[in-house]
């Protein structure tokens, strides 16, 4: 069995990247907790309570918060989801 021995070329391969080389930064990652939560509210608003029995006709179903504000929203959400990933990181070369 041999063993192999480490090199100065292998630890410079193994080096932790440098924050400047990474694609997302921390702005990035608070603007996409920021659109997820826009989507989990926009759905927390789609959806509803059940109605007592089922043989009731709930017309809560047709109300604007479900089929108008929630889906915008959801939408808006995850349209914002995309700008937080796309947002530059300021750095410039």
């Amino acid at each position: 069995m041999s063993t192999k021995k480490s090199t100065a070329s292998d630890t410079d391969i193994l080096q932790k990247e440098d924050s400047s080389q990474l694609p997302l930064v921390k702005i990035n990652f608070i603007l996409m907790a920021i659109a997820a939560l826009m989507i989990v509210l926009g759905f927390i608003l789609i959806s509803g309570g059940a109605p007592e029995s089922a043989d009731q006709f709930n017309p809560e179903v047709f109300s604007s918060r479900r089929i108008v504000v929630g889906p915008t929203i959801t939408f808006l959400g995850f349209i914002f989801l995309g700008v937080g990933i796309m947002w530059p990181s300021g750095k410039k070369k």
